[in-house]
């Protein structure tokens, strides 16, 4: 028969074993100059994704078309996206400049994208339109 052991130590003692006092923890969570908090790394990585997305298809049609976005248009767009969420839309047609994009709101990226000399065009699937 084993007999219960009852050398156990008491949170004093383990404080005094375990616990140097004045001892620098292992892991520090103070941030340099050069390094980034971690707030401002969630911040960033919110951000990314938040950003709008073009999806493969959308890409492969704006090369076709020599379609090139200026920052400014990419901004509307952004700000077109974010009207329609606001209004509740899941399917969008945004329209920006001479440019009309079909979005998927909710996985905020931009399913495909035409200039508007496709005028013959039809938008199906889509519960809204912005433009932007």
């Amino acid at each position: 028969m084993n007999p219960i052991k009852t050398d156990f130590l008491s949170i004093e003692q383990a404080t005094g074993t375990f616990f140097t006092p004045g001892a620098r923890p292992c892991v520090s969570f103070e941030t340099s100059e050069g390094a980034d908090s971690f707030q401002q790394i969630l911040a960033g990585k919110q951000e990314e994704a938040q950003g709008l997305r073009f999806s493969k298809h959308a890409n492969s049609r704006l090369e076709s078309r020599n379609i090139v976005l200026e920052d400014t248009q990419v901004e509307r767009l952004t700000e077109g996206v974010s009207r329609a969420r606001d209004k509740g839309i899941n399917e969008s047609l945004v329209m920006v400049d001479n440019l009309a994009f079909i979005v998927n709101i909710k996985n905020n990226t931009v399913v495909t994208a035409l200039e508007q000399q496709e005028a013959n065009s039809v938008f199906t699937n889509i519960d809204g339109a912005v433009i932007a």
